[in-house]
C-alpha cells in the first residue's frame, strides 16, 4: 500500500505532521510505502535526525509552494501547482500510474483539499458530490455525521447519496449491520424544516435500502438515536466545532469546580477525566474521510498533532482494506438514477 502525507498542511506543519508519519512507519509492511510531500530539505533533516536517511519504505517528493489555510481554495490551487496539497492530490489520481497512492492525507486547507479531489481523484461512479464524513465519539456509541464541510449548498440528491455512502461507512468501519440514519432538522415533526430537508426527507423514506429514522435534532446526536446524521455541509462544521468547543469547556469547568472545592478530590478524579477526554478525543480517530472520491483522501483537523496523523495513517489503511469504495459504487449504482451531473 502506497500512502501521500501533505507534510506542509496544518497549524502544526511540518514538524508534527512529519513526526507522526514517521511514528507510523511501525504499522507498515515491508511493501507498503509512505510518500512524505513538502519541503525536501525540511523532510530529509528530520528523517535524518531520526537516523532513518536510508529507510526503504519511505520516499520524498519535493515542493516548493504551500497554500495557506485562510486562501480561495480554487485560486490557489490554479496559481499553486507545485504546493503539498496539489502534489499529494496529484499522487492519489489514476495520473500517477503505477506510482498512485492508496491513501493520501491532508491537515491543510479543507476546501483547496476537496477542490483537489475533485480535480485529480474526481468522483465515484454514480457519485454527484462527495461529502466529509467525521466520526463523533458519544456516550452511545460513535455517530458518523456527514457532511461537514465539503458542500454547503447541497440538493436533496447530494444528502441522499451521503446517507447511502455514510451507512456503508459505518456499516463498515464501526461494523454496524443496519445502521440507524437520521437527517438533521429543527424538529422532529413531519413538516419541520427548510425546502431542502423536506425533499431530502422524501427521497431517504422511500429508499428501502436505508434504516432511516426519521428527523434528529442537534441534541439527538448525543441521546442516541442515530447511527449515521445527514446534514448540508455548513450546518454539519458548525455542529463538529461547537461540540468540539462545548466538550473542551465542560471538562475545563468541571476540572475548574472539583478543584475549587477540595484539590484532593480533584486528584482522585484526574484519571478518570483523562480516561473519559481520551475517548472523547479527535486526535484519537485521525482523519475524516471525503466519501465519493475516486481514491481514498483523509482530511485531518488543522491543529492534528504528531498522533493525530499517525492515527490517520492507522485508519486509511483500514479503509482501503474494507473495501469501503467499492461497496458505495455497489450501493449507489443499486439505489440512485443515472445522473445529470458530469463527474
Amino acid at each position: 500500500m502506497r500512502i501521500a502525507i501533505d507534510v506542509m498542511g496544518g497549524d502544526h506543519s511540518p514538524d508534527a505532521i512529519l513526526a507522526g508519519s514517521l511514528d507510523a512507519l511501525e504499522l507498515l509492511s515491508s511493501d507498503d510505502r509512505l510518500v512524505l510531500i513538502g519541503d525536501e530539505t525540511i523532510i530529509r533533516e528530520e528523517m535524518a535526525e531520526r537516523r532513518l536517511q536510508d529507510e526503504p519504505r519511505v520516499e520524498v517528493v519535493g515542493t516548493s509552494q504551500v497554500i495557506e489555510m485562510a486562501e480561495p481554495p480554487v485560486n490557489a490551487l490554479r496559481e499553486k501547482p507545485d504546493s503539498s496539497i496539489t502534489r499529494m492530490a496529484e499522487a492519489g489520481g489514476k495520473r500517477a500510474g503505477d506510482k498512485r497512492c492508496d491513501v493520501v492525507i491532508s491537515a491543510g486547507n479543507t476546501g483547496a483539499c476537496v477542490a483537489a479531489a475533485g480535480k485529480y481523484l474526481r468522483r465515484l461512479p454514480g457519485v454527484n458530490r462527495p461529502g466529509i464524513a467525521v466520526t463523533m465519539p458519544t456516550f452511545f456509541g460513535p455517530v458518523v455525521i456527514c457532511d461537514v464541510g465539503a458542500n454547503p449548498e447541497p440538493r436533496p440528491h447530494h444528502l441522499h447519496q451521503y446517507a447511502q455512502m455514510s451507512a456503508i461507512y459505518a456499516q463498515k468501519l464501526i461494523e454496524l449491520d443496519t445502521p440507524r440514519v437520521a437527517l438533521m432538522s429543527i424538529g422532529g415533526e413531519e413538516g419541520k424544516g427548510n425546502a431542502l430537508v423536506r425533499e431530502t426527507h422524501k427521497l431517504l423514506k422511500d429508499d428501502t435500502s436505508l434504516n432511516y429514522v426519521g428527523y434528529a435534532e442537534g441534541r439527538d446526536i448525543f441521546d442516541g438515536k442515530a447511527d449515521v446524521i445527514v446534514t448540508e455541509g455548513f450546518t454539519g462544521n458548525v455542529v463538529l466545532k461547537l461540540a468540539e468547543g462545548l466538550a473542551a469547556g465542560l471538562f475545563r469547568t468541571i476540572a475548574h469546580e472539583i478543584f475549587e472545592e477540595d484539590p484532593d478530590l480533584a486528584m482522585k478524579f484526574e484519571p478518570i477525566v483523562k480516561k473519559i477526554y481520551k475517548k472523547h478525543d479527535y486526535h484519537e480517530y485521525g482523519g475524516a474521510p471525503l466519501l465519493g472520491a475516486n481514491g481514498i483522501m483523509l482530511i485531518c483537523h488543522g491543529s492534528s498533532e504528531a498522533r493525530t496523523i499517525t492515527a490517520a495513517i492507522r485508519a486509511g489503511m483500514k479503509y482501503a482494506k474494507l473495501g469501503i469504495n467499492d461497496a458505495i459504487v455497489d450501493a449507489v449504482s443499486a439505489n440512485e438514477p443515472a445522473s445529470e451531473e458530469v463527474a
